[in-house]
């Protein structure tokens, strides 16, 4: 790639009380290790935090450079914590937010989103998070638009990933972007990480919604439901069985487990699908047919549609 930036881009990583380690070592150790066509490093990395010694959990961390490091940066990294709800110190606020009306490009790992978001920096775009935490996010944030089914968001100047991985993918991307797709994938290898990975991280996601109280009307359906997934059923079958009107039924669903009976026994079959996926040598022909889908096609259809990715790649990246 022609015309790299005469001067290293600087990456500083932000590190907030509790910060998680994963999160706060991954930029730093693939930025560092990224090197130019020449040999050059393509970035210098500078952690930054408010006090000279931050708590990291199972150990301190003690910080070269205060919140000054932030202004000459090009890119500020901001790791997730394990408190996301933890108020923001407004030094560190303040310090963000200069930087963004200066032009300085933010990103969040996993739970970090939640400071980012709370600078007011996100408002009116759309982020994601580590899928546990989002409607969390979108609780805290209504002005956030928030989607829980992809591993990164870039806004431009603004860019937020989901958990724990998704920050590599995150930090590739990046790479991708100041330098071009052979850096990027230099970088990639040195990870050990593919440049792009199939699908989102609805793939990872095991609960799509909470399930019905216990002791709520709800739990004995939901239990028949699970043991009938391979069953042929509509929605009047579904009323049936619970003795009640299928608008009726349909409130409860809403009230309870916040979606409709379909959309329930849909993801219910999904799950199912990946437990078979991952534990067994089923063809997905058969796996398609055990969880009540009638035909391949369908069940491909429906499985891309809520993981982004098919059957045959769920299995690959985990079985």
């Amino acid at each position: 790639m022609d015309g790299y930036l005469l001067a290293m881009h600087t990456v500083a990583v932000l590190a907030l009380d509790r910060v998680i380690p994963f999160d706060l070592s991954t930029p730093i150790e693939v930025f560092s290790r990224t090197r130019l066509p020449d040999g050059r490093p393509g970035y210098q990395i500078r952690v930054c935090a408010e006090r000279p010694e931050i708590d990291a959990g199972a150990f301190t961390v003690r910080v070269p450079w205060g919140l000054e490091g932030l202004k000459a940066a090009d890119t500020i990294i901001v790791p997730g914590t394990a408190d996301p709800m933890a108020p923001l110190a407004p030094a560190v606020g303040d310090a963000l937010r200069a930087a963004a009306a200066n032009g300085t490009r933010i990103a969040s790992i996993c739970s970090g989103t939640f400071p980012l978001a709370a600078t007011g920096l996100l408002d009116g775009l759309r982020a994601t998070t580590h899928w546990s935490a989002a409607d969390l996010l979108a609780a805290a944030h209504p002005d956030i638009e928030v989607d829980p089914h992809v591993l990164y968001v870039d806004n431009g100047q603004i860019l937020t990933s989901a958990g724990a991985a998704a920050g590599l993918d995150l930090c590739l991307h990046m790479i991708r972007r100041d330098y071009g797709s052979a850096v990027a994938a230099d970088a990639a290898r040195l990870s050990v990480m593919p440049l792009e990975r199939e699908g989102g991280q609805a793939q990872f996601i095991v609960h799509h919604h909470a399930p019905a109280p216990q002791g709520s009307v709800l739990e004995p359906l939901l239990a028949w439901l699970q043991d009938n997934l391979a069953a042929e059923l509509t929605l009047t079958d579904i009323a049936a069985h619970a003795g009640t009107s299928t608008r009726t039924l349909i409130r409860h669903f809403r009230d309870q487990v916040g979606t409709t009976p379909l959309q329930w026994l849909h993801r219910a079959r999904i799950r199912q699908a990946q437990h078979l996926l991952e534990t067994t040598r089923h063809s997905v022909e058969r796996i398609g047919a055990q969880v009540g889908f009638g035909s391949p096609t369908a069940f491909r259809e429906r499985f891309k549609k809520t993981t982004g990715v098919s059957p045959h790649a769920y299995r690959r990246s985990f079985s």
